[in-house]
């Protein structure tokens, strides 16, 4: 009944955002968000082009906590956040911990809570097992971002890693090609910006291409708009998964 009830709720939120958007779209409800990389594929791919719900993890004051349904990141959730090594930067990565899990990897299998995870969405592009990206946390076998050492020496516990408050893990889908909280410690709260909402357009273009200042970007666009756009990504649907 309690997950009957949550998916109501999620579909009630969802498309009531759907309508604010279409009603009152502007920056206070909704930013763009270009996806960057690969490290959520298949997820979300490079140069999707999101539509992120910004009033899903907003602070609800007295009155408007009665009217929308404000939350907490959940487990599974998909967020974008500013970069903790460079808020000029904003990322897209899966919540894998909240604030008092406990996380282990052993050979690619996410347990949390002592539990292994079944992560449909995840992508595995290398077979080999890397003793600290593979099994986590351990002692780094490359190098790390100084966050990611000073997490690892205040929050490991009997082999585990306990998230604390205020913070959360998080990781990429295509777990071998992901600059994640394993590389550069959690995110803090008040990083989170909020959840992709849509796809509103998907364009087949590497990062180093979009990403430039070049202007080749727009000259690609101007001559393959129609061959490259990612049509059967068009207003699709960017959801969590819930893990248990």
């Amino acid at each position: 009944m309690k997950k009957f009830a949550d998916s109501v709720r999620d579909f009630v939120h969802e498309w009531s955002l759907n309508i604010l958007i279409l009603l009152f779209g502007t920056t206070t409800l909704v930013q763009a968000f270009i996806v960057p990389t690969g490290s959520m594929e298949s997820t979300v791919l490079i140069c999707d082009h999101l539509l992120v719900d910004k009033l899903s993890y907003s602070p609800a004051d007295p009155i408007s906590k009665h009217l929308l349904p404000y939350t907490e990141p959940k487990r599974g959730d998909v967020i974008v956040f500013r970069y903790p090594m460079d808020i000029r930067q904003n990322f897209v990565k899966r919540v894998i911990g909240v604030p008092g899990d406990r996380i282990r990897i052993v050979d690619k299998v996410v347990h949390v809570n002592g539990n292994a995870l079944v992560e449909p969405y995840t992508q595995h592009i290398d077979p080999r097992i890397e003793p600290y990206r593979d099994n986590f946390p351990s002692q780094p076998s490359g190098p790390v971002a100084d966050r990611a050492q000073q997490m690892l020496a205040a929050n490991v516990s009997n082999g585990e890693l306990v998230v604390p408050d205020g913070n959360y893990f998080a990781m990429g889908d295509n777990r071998e090609n992901s600059l994640d909280s394993r590389y550069w410690g959690f995110v803090p709260r008040e990083n989170i910006i909020g959840k992709p909402l849509v796809i509103f357009w998907s364009y087949d273009a590497p990062t180093e291409q979009w990403a430039g200042d070049s202007g080749s970007h727009y000259v690609d666009i101007a001559r393959n708009f129609f061959s490259k756009t990612r049509w059967s990504r068009t207003l699709k649907l960017v959801r969590g998964i819930p893990i248990e």
